[in-house]
């Protein structure tokens, strides 16, 4: 019989770096430290802690970054969640970011279910929602430029 081990991890996902917490099935959180987020390192991180007997499960907060770090890790057969931040359970006093705490408690709670996770939408689903924010971006700078120009009227310019 195949014998898996499960490790979770805990990612905390800022624009250049990404700090990663692992629980196993030895012991307690650990903290395993801080990549560049670039595909390299990520690569890189999945061979050396994954392998084919363990079974790798990721949770991170969705954030401006995209859902890259999804497709690369999906790609390598990690089973990613990302988790909506403001559905973390937090205690009162963490209201400072501090990034090893944040990637210790999603490896924490990502076992036990306490984690809402997002819908991720495929590449053609992305496309169409980039092409609309697009559009609507570019509405928005038209109608900037209109208010300038009519203020520049106003002032007699």
């Amino acid at each position: 019989m195949n014998n898996v081990t499960l490790d979770t991890w805990g990612l905390d996902v800022p624009k250049a770096t990404i700090t990663v917490a692992i629980v196993d099935a030895s012991g307690p959180p650990t903290t395993h430290g801080t990549i560049a987020n670039d595909p390299g390192a990520i690569r890189k991180l999945v061979q050396k802690v994954g392998g084919p007997e363990v079974r790798l499960v990721v949770a991170y907060e969705a954030g401006p970054t995209g859902y890259a770090l999804y497709q690369q890790l999906s790609s390598r057969g990690v089973e990613c969640q990302e988790v909506a931040p403001s559905l973390v359970p937090k205690r009162p006093g963490d209201r400072v970011k501090i990034d090893a705490r944040d990637a210790l408690a999603l490896a924490r709670l990502l076992p036990s279910g306490d984690l809402t996770p997002t819908y991720i939408p495929d590449t053609e689903q992305e496309a169409l929602r980039d092409l609309v924010r697009s559009r609507f971006d570019a509405k928005d700078a038209k109608r900037a430029q209109h208010l300038l120009l009519k203020f520049l009227l106003r002032q007699g310019d």
